[in-house]
């Protein structure tokens, strides 16, 4: 029987709300009033968390590694708390300069809570074509070969923020802010982490990277709106090789549901 502490603590709370939230996927959905409400819960009890209550301890800026680049430590690495059908939750923790690249997460949903140093998370969401205005003939500079361009998907980038232990968490949708990018900004930074329902890739639910591409068209030299706000595509790309990750145990409080 798990220890009355670890009952009720903060990760043991919010991975119950979790699943109280996705765990039946025919009510999950933006215009669903019992889903609404349970995220809204959701949020509340991430809003609150710290690193203390996972007993993680805030890194301090790491000093400069004279080890030759195929030695040196991740720049990223994942504590795993808790998984279930309806959703996983770990902690990220970047290294600082360190940056999880533009990637998706294909019909999720997903919370991400800093709890110690600050994230810049820009986040993009797709088209399902280019902005009224620009619809001309799109170049890119270098010029793209034909493969390249099967690969291009119109998009919009919808925020910028900085994120800290004190903000709210930042929350994604499979339809808004899905395609995201997370920088750690000022030293190291750690974020605790749901997706529902987990990745899979049988089911779809495999993660991709992207490239940001700035187009250039006919029509947006004549429209100084569209020219200001730049036509933006993105391009799926293999994973960076500057970035990948590890793991190290989860010290805080065990989870059971």
């Amino acid at each position: 029987m798990m220890p009355r502490d670890n009952m009720t603590s903060t990760v043991q709370k919010i991975a119950k709300q979790a699943l109280a939230t996705f765990r039946n996927p025919s009510i999950v959905g933006e215009h669903n009033k019992v889903f609404l409400e349970n995220q809204s819960k959701l949020k509340n009890l991430l809003a609150e968390v710290r690193a203390a209550d996972l007993k993680i301890v805030p890194r301090s800026v790491e000093s400069a590694s004279t080890m030759p680049p195929q030695r040196l430590a991740p720049p990223v690495t994942y504590m795993h708390i808790y998984e279930t059908d309806a959703f996983s939750m770990g902690v990220f923790l970047l290294k600082t300069g360190a940056s999880i690249p533009l990637h998706d997460h294909p019909g999720m949903y997903g919370m991400l809570k800093v709890i110690y140093g600050k994230a810049r998370i820009s986040c993009f969401d797709r088209l399902d074509k280019p902005r009224e205005g620009t619809s001309g003939v799109v170049q890119f500079n270098p010029p793209l070969m034909p493969f390249q361009r099967s690969s291009l998907r119109p998009s919009v980038l919808r925020s910028v923020g900085e994120y800290t232990e004190d903000s709210g968490p930042c929350v994604l949708s499979p339809q808004k802010d899905n395609i995201h990018q997370i920088d750690a900004v000022d030293g190291p930074t750690a974020f605790l982490d749901i997706l529902a329902p987990p990745y899979e890739p049988d089911e779809g639910r495999d993660c991709h990277y992207y490239k940001v591409l700035n187009a250039h068209s006919e029509a947006a030299d004549r429209n100084s709106e569209a020219q200001e706000q730049g036509d933006q595509w993105l391009m799926e790309i293999p994973q960076p090789s500057e970035f990948w990750s590890g793991g190290e145990p989860y010290p805080g409080p065990k989870v059971s549901l």
